[in-house]
């Protein structure tokens, strides 16, 4: 299938369609923020999803998907030849809020590392990805959001970090079912004696729990800096974000109080406990 052809799909639809069809916690959290912000964030996030979704279809081939991701580094860095309505509305969206290119390039850049099974020696080594696929979105949401404390960035940093861990905690068996993608870093799978074989064989004993316990101490360490590096200033602007770190923070527990049986379910909340964690903050 020609590029164009797949991309049709996308590009026919909304970036508010884009949104509402991901049905991400990221899309429900926005509905937290004021109309105009909501719209421009979906725009944004609109592109983050169509981003990750050519990255990740696997029914198509790899050169084909690194080409239609370079389009989009030209399109946003030397301007479209001539844009669709989708792309209009990003790059109407990086002027308004004077986004930086680089940030947005470093979204394209991290999905594009998808195209290929990823494998990280290091959590050092793994952050690199996670910066580029979690935190550049955050640093750009920061913008969106309207936080100007200059302290939201460290905030925003930890929390994307944070965010990616989880995703990357919880969706440890589906990653290994798309094209054997290992994000644990494998030091840590050395520290625990537990192979890369191991996981891909989904062996769950004490050594796999010790692992997942260890990565969790570790994101829960980086949702408490995340929390605690939050401007009073800006708290009221990064409301929304307040509702993702709280929804992914309850996932990562639902997973320890569980015992990280990742291989047998796919953890994530209820539509009832969600609603009840936007109700909190927006009567707050």
């Amino acid at each position: 299938m020609a590029i164009h052809d797949w991309s049709l799909g996308f590009y026919q639809m909304t970036s508010s369609e884009i949104t509402r069809k991901a049905k991400s916690n990221l899309a429900f959290a926005l509905n937290v923020l004021p109309k105009e912000r909501r719209d421009d964030m979906v725009v944004f996030y609109a592109f983050c999803r169509v981003i990750d979704d050519i990255a990740d279809e696997e029914s198509r081939p790899v050169p084909q998907r690194k080409a239609e991701l370079a389009q989009w580094r030209v399109g946003l860095t030397e301007g479209f030849s001539a844009p669709d309505d989708f792309q209009q509305e990003v790059v109407a969206m990086q002027k308004k809020y004077q986004i930086p290119q680089e940030l947005m390039i470093a979204i394209i850049d991290g999905c594009d590392m998808d195209t290929a099974p990823q494998r990280f020696q290091t959590w050092e080594e793994l952050q690199g990805y996670t910066w580029k696929v979690a935190c550049a979105v955050g640093l750009i949401s920061l913008k969106l959001f309207g936080a100007s404390h200059p302290q939201s960035e460290i905030y925003a940093v930890h929390l994307g970090h944070a965010l990616q861990l989880t995703n990357i905690l919880r969706d440890v068996a589906e990653d290994i079912e798309n094209g054997h993608r290992i994000y644990l870093p494998l030091a840590d799978l050395e520290k625990f004696d537990y192979s890369e074989d191991d996981l891909v064989d989904r062996k769950y004993d004490d050594r796999f729990i010790a692992l997942m316990s260890f990565e969790t101490e570790r994101c829960a360490a980086l949702y408490e800096q995340a929390r605690a590096s939050l401007p009073a200033e800006d708290r009221k602007a990064l409301v929304c974000a307040e509702v993702m770190r709280e929804i992914y923070h309850t996932v990562l527990t639902q997973m320890r109080a569980d015992k990280f049986r990742v291989f047998e379910k796919r953890y994530s909340l209820s539509k009832f406990r969600k609603m009840a964690i936007l109700a909190k903050y927006m009567i707050s």
